[in-house]
């Protein structure tokens, strides 16, 4: 909490900064080529805007940390995902060959190592607070900082945006048009976090996008008492110890709280009745309406995720008229009148 509370101050002029520069590319790339993947460009936004902002570090300062950082880190994630994540291939092959057993660091020390040695040298001040005021070693803040930076934070954006990219750049329903047009007649001349907050469409957007495609599908915890916990319909019995899993797709698709929950509705977490949805959202481990504490484990960063990602989307409508794309690529961009 503390790294966001100092990253506050530049966290929204560094997003901005380097959205110019990966738009910039993917115009020029769909000029040569007539289309552009978004995945890499998009990788490297978060990455550098992360580290500016969490480490308070320049990644241009190591030439290899600038080019290769985010694919470092795409490896050393990978590494600790694969375990858990589901491939559409013959069972129990996968199940026996994949996930069976945890992965050997050794794959990614080189990695880890280098992106630890430039965080040692550049991130200076974010780790003397560390030290002085939440008394890790110097050892342990690293660590602890490469975790939030790699895991946390571009794990969990580099998991989500490309969803929310796909769901706009793919859209046939006119909804872009009503996006233009809130990002352009709200918000005032300069964006922010506070401007975001008067365009209640691009909000309920990300929340729907967040409902549909949480970056973290399935977390786990034990209980700490023994305890009921109940449903629409059942009380169970948990004791003290017991493991628990959650599986948030299912649990954001329930029925008897969200009409269609297979569909997508762009503005289904607008005006009174939407708003209160959000104690359902629970894309962060708690309800989007909850604050993250040291005892529940909600996302510490929930409501930078959710401004972060609107002003993605505002950016975009105040640069461009439309962008047609898919899954990975984004084919056509018709730049604001």
């Amino acid at each position: 909490m503390d790294t966001l509370k100092q990253s506050s101050k530049i966290w929204v002029s560094e997003v901005l900064t380097n959205l110019d520069t990966m738009w910039d590319g993917i115009e020029s790339t769909i000029t040569k080529s007539g289309s552009a993947s978004y995945l890499v460009p998009l990788q490297q936004f978060i990455f550098k805007f992360l580290v500016k902002c969490l480490v308070g570090a320049d990644p241009s300062s190591s030439q290899e940390i600038a080019e290769s950082g985010y694919a470092m880190l795409d490896r050393w994630l990978a590494l600790q995902l694969l375990p858990t994540i589901y491939i559409g291939a013959l069972q129990p092959l996968v199940e026996i060959f994949l996930h069976s057993w945890a992965y050997p660091f050794f794959l990614v020390s080189g990695d880890y190592k280098k992106i630890y040695e430039f965080v040692e040298k550049e991130g200076k001040e974010v780790l003397q607070r560390g030290e002085t005021e939440f008394g890790l070693t110097r050892k342990e803040s690293i660590h602890n900082l490469l975790f939030v930076l790699g895991f946390n934070a571009f794990g969990g954006f580099s998991v989500f945006l490309p969803s929310l990219v796909s769901t706009i750049a793919s859209d046939t329903t006119g909804l872009q048009a009503k996006l233009r047009k809130e990002a352009r007649e709200k918000g005032g001349s300069t964006l922010s976090f506070d401007s975001i907050k008067e365009m209640p469409l691009i909000q309920s957007v990300v929340y729907e996008t967040l409902r549909l495609n949480p970056p973290v599908p399935i977390q786990y915890g034990r209980a700490r008492k023994d305890f009921q916990l109940s449903s629409h319909d059942s009380v169970f019995d948990i004791k003290k110890g017991e493991l628990l899993c959650g599986y948030q797709k299912l649990v954001m698709k329930d029925p008897k709280i969200f009409n269609e929950p297979e569909s997508f509705k762009p503005d289904r977490f607008m005006n009174e009745k939407g708003l209160e949805l959000l104690n359902y959202l629970y894309w962060s481990n708690g309800p989007q309406t909850g604050s993250p504490t040291v005892s529940n484990k909600q996302c510490a960063a929930k409501d930078y995720v959710v401004l972060t990602a609107a002003l993605f989307v505002a950016y975009v409508f105040r640069r461009y008229d439309s962008i047609t794309g898919d899954s990975s690529s984004i084919t056509a961009v018709e730049k604001a009148k």
